[in-house]
């Protein structure tokens, strides 16, 4: 029986969601989805100095506005518990000491001025100074000094740091599932601080020993990881723990191509760079996206499905996602894409579904839709959606169902409204007064009756009866519009257009 397919989000709460890390947790899900695996979200908080309150809170609601269902996770629990590192701190110290124990790490008590000394140092000599086998015996750590020595300086409460002791001159094989095989020189890694003097683990050894403890079986990060990977396998190996295997998701690009999108590309460009809003920084809820647009987008960026299908459910995109079809190279965000996509989807979505949305739009603009029909706003939206991207152009497209014309269109006015237009628009008023059923139908077909039988030219009547109602030539069907606004307007109109215009 094959191992359960266990993957994990693992976000450190120090600010908001980029889009980049939503779509890391999005190719995790969609990972677990396809292999009938769990996904885990772990709070990665060991960096108290740059822990932002309210972070942890704004993750978990982006990825439930998203529909990423948590398997696993700070709020809900789980068997492999609890999952914010710094409920977890109690575990590492034990593990960094084991390391120290086989000889794969050391104490080293070398302090900030001491090694900011050895920098400058290096720099006035045109070298770069690393901390690692070459020059860690000439250094203060429990490699150089004796073992008395250690003891004195730890039982004295002297401050110290854990470092791993990377080996010298091997050549690592690293194994990745997007970019292949890797080969490193073991002689060119510095020996990473596993355990920090103020009792807390540092990233490379939390989150090893937590992926080891979660049963993680496949690592799915972004590209920003991949110079780590070679001390994550060594590790592994130094604790003679199974390794999960491992894939580096490319990056996501500026729109211009080049470059990782960066929260000032959002500002520069005018589009949001986070699932939902952050401070100043408006969100794709806010913008008017829907999650499944954002969804779809987000999985399009670097991952594609082999086929000429562009529109995907969240369950499509479970049953198609695969690492194998993840590119190594970056994936350029397109903004304008983005608002097709939406547009996409808005088009698909159920007239029922948007009006709660719609009749929000029509409150913030001084409509009071209790005055209005849900059929009659369902009617309207079944109007004018096809040229909507986003439910806030709603109100653009059809206020003039609402809010009667005040001005008219200049150039509109000057080719459609002629000498003899007040008069025919009179006349066309008093023949729509006997219209005692005002539908859609029945105004079309006096209408038409009425130019066929004085012989008029359908143009010079429509255009100017369009200008009348909307203050435009613009809109979807006259006659639909002037039975939603009903006789009464429609007549108030016609009079106000005439002694206006």
């Amino acid at each position: 029986m094959a191992p359960e397919i266990r993957v994990r989000f693992a976000p450190s709460p120090t600010g908001p969601l980029h889009i980049g890390g939503l779509r890391t947790a999005l190719f995790n899900y969609l990972f677990a989805k396809n292999h009938n695996g769990k996904f885990i979200v772990r709070i990665e908080d060991t960096d108290q100095n740059r822990f932002v309150k309210g972070a942890e809170d704004y993750i978990l609601d982006s990825l439930k506005w998203c529909g990423l269902t948590v398997d696993e996770g700070p709020k809900i629990g789980g068997p492999y518990g609890p999952y914010r590192q710094s409920e977890r701190k109690h575990l590492y110290q034990d593990y960094a000491k084991q390391l120290i124990k086989t000889g794969h790490a050391y104490y080293a008590f070398d302090t900030p001025q001491e090694l900011n000394d050895h920098r400058k140092n290096h720099e006035q000599k045109g070298k770069t100074f690393i901390y690692n086998w070459h020059n860690r015996l000439k250094l203060k750590n429990s490699l150089a000094l004796s073992s008395e020595v250690v003891k004195q300086k730890i039982d004295a409460n002297e401050p110290y740091v854990i470092r791993f002791k990377c080996p010298e001159n091997q050549t690592l094989l690293l194994e990745d599932i997007i970019r292949g095989e890797i080969k490193i020189d073991s002689s060119t890694l510095d020996d990473k601080v596993l355990f920090k003097n103020d009792g807390m683990p540092t990233y490379h050894l939390a989150n090893i020993v937590d992926d080891h403890l979660m049963k993680i079986s496949h690592v799915i990060r972004g590209e920003e990881w991949l110079p780590s990977l070679a001390l994550h396998n060594l590790l592994y190996e130094a604790f003679n723990w199974e390794k999960p295997k491992f894939a580096h998701l490319p990056l996501i690009l500026k729109p211009i191509g080049k470059g990782k999108l960066s929260k000032r590309d959002g500002e520069k460009g005018g589009f949001p760079i986070f699932p939902l809003s952050w401070n100043e920084s408006i969100g794709y809820k806010e913008s008017g996206f829907f999650p499944e647009a954002v969804v779809n987008f987000l999985a399009l960026l670097g991952w594609n499905p082999g086929t000429e299908q562009e529109l995907f459910t969240l369950s499509e995109l479970g049953n198609s996602f695969s690492l194998d079809r993840v590119n190594k190279s970056g994936a350029r965000f397109d903004p304008e894409k983005n608002n097709w996509f939406n547009q996409q989807w808005l088009q698909q979505m159920d007239n029922t579904t948007l009006l709660p949305h719609y009749k929000q739009l029509l409150e913030s603009n001084g409509v009071n839709t209790t005055e209005h029909s849900d059929d009659a706003l369902i009617r309207i939206i079944s109007l004018i959606k096809e040229r909507a991207s986003f439910v806030s152009d709603f109100w653009e497209l059809s206020n003039y169902f609402f809010v009667a014309p005040i001005t008219y269109n200049e150039k509109a006015s000057k080719k459609q409204w002629k000498e003899n237009t007040p008069e025919l628009m009179s006349s066309l008023s008093q023949e729509l007064e006997t219209v005692q059923q005002f539908s859609s139908a029945n105004i079309e077909s006096t209408t038409k009756s009425w130019i066929e039988e004085k012989g008029h030219s359908f143009g010079k009547v429509i255009a100017p009866f369009r200008l009348a109602l909307v203050g435009d030539l613009k809109g979807p069907h006259l006659f639909d519009i002037a039975s939603l606004i009903g006789k009464e307007e429609t007549l108030n109109r016609l009079t106000t257009a005439i002694n206006k215009l």
